[in-house]
């Protein structure tokens, strides 16, 4: 079974160990393909771009057109948009979907100094750190994790905003000096998990490959970046918007949290929601109601979302 990846650090270490536990559940030998994306090539702001999607196109591609059987991506890389012909026929269990600091001296993010230099591309990070901490200076960044890394003192940035998902997966997390709460910083939907996309018609039935997605697929995860997502399609918003959201099982409920913010940090709008209903149709209504809630209340003026 051959198995698509990008070629960056993060990426064939999650690759490798999606594909391992897949292959090893279903019985067969996995074989890496590196596949360069547009994401890898380009560079400037990821939301001038074209979005989430540059890292996604070229993977999907290449299912489609049969040179590889299952495709690994980073689940908050993935554009909402089903693309026909194709299945996310398993999402392993997730990993700390929090973004974490790394900053010089230990320092959390209440103890920055004013005026300190925070280094993200993120506008959903950028707008949380302006909300929380207006007086520092957010410095727009691009570059795999140790090059972001690097720029934080002796470098000419005093802190990096990062998910702490591909920190853990790299064995970085010594570099991080705070896990920052979601009720300071909500992710990106579907931070922390991974998408494991086949062809539909591989996605089902007795084969080897079906076996092993089966196997490997958390449904607790499922359910939460499915809320998560439903949101975020709903709002017809993308890796720009200054949009945040983290669903989560508390005892028999699914709970989702948002965030919408003026991308300035200066106003933001934040909602909650449950459901007794722990089903993937429970999830995505959970999820359009609250971005319904969201727009009523004026989230598209606020976000400058295109709708």
């Amino acid at each position: 079974m051959r198995v698509g990846t990008r070629g960056s650090k993060l990426a064939l270490t999650q690759t490798t160990t999606a594909a391992e536990a897949v292959a090893a559940a279903g019985g067969f030998t996995p074989e890496l393909v590196t596949i360069r994306t547009e994401g890898d090539v380009l560079t400037g702001p990821l939301s001038q771009m074209g979005g989430t999607g540059v890292f996604a196109t070229a993977l999907r591609a290449a299912l489609l057109d049969g040179s590889v059987d299952l495709a690994v991506h980073s689940l908050k890389d993935l554009p909402t948009a089903p693309v026909p012909g194709l299945e996310v026929a398993a999402v392993p269990e997730r990993e700390d979907p929090r973004d974490a600091l790394c900053a010089r001296d230990g320092l959390t993010l209440a103890q920055l100094p004013a005026g300190a230099r925070v280094g993200t591309g993120s506008p959903r990070r950028a707008a949380q750190v302006r909300a929380a901490r207006p007086d520092l200076e957010i410095v727009d960044i691009r570059g795999n994790v140790g090059t972001r890394l690097a720029r934080v003192a002796p470098g000419d940035l005093d802190a990096v905003v990062l998910a702490a998902s591909g920190l853990r997966r790299l064995g970085l997390q010594e570099a991080v000096t705070e896990l920052i709460d979601p009720a300071v910083m909500l992710p990106a939907p579907g931070q922390g998990a991974l998408a494991l996309e086949v062809r539909a018609e591989d996605a089902t039935g007795t084969g080897p490959l079906a076996a092993g997605l089966a196997a490997v697929d958390h449904l607790p995860t499922r359910l939460a970046v499915t809320a998560e997502r439903e949101l975020l399609s709903r709002l017809e918003a993308g890796c720009a918007a200054p949009v945040g959201t983290l669903a989560r099982t508390a005892g028999d409920e699914l709970v989702l949290d948002v965030v919408v913010a003026d991308p300035d940090g200066s106003e933001v709008m934040r909602r909650h929601g449950s459901t007794t209903e722990r089903t993937v149709a429970g999830a995505r209504a959970l999820g359009t109601r609250l971005a319904d809630e969201l727009l009523a209340d004026g989230a598209g003026r606020l976000a400058r979302l295109t709708l």
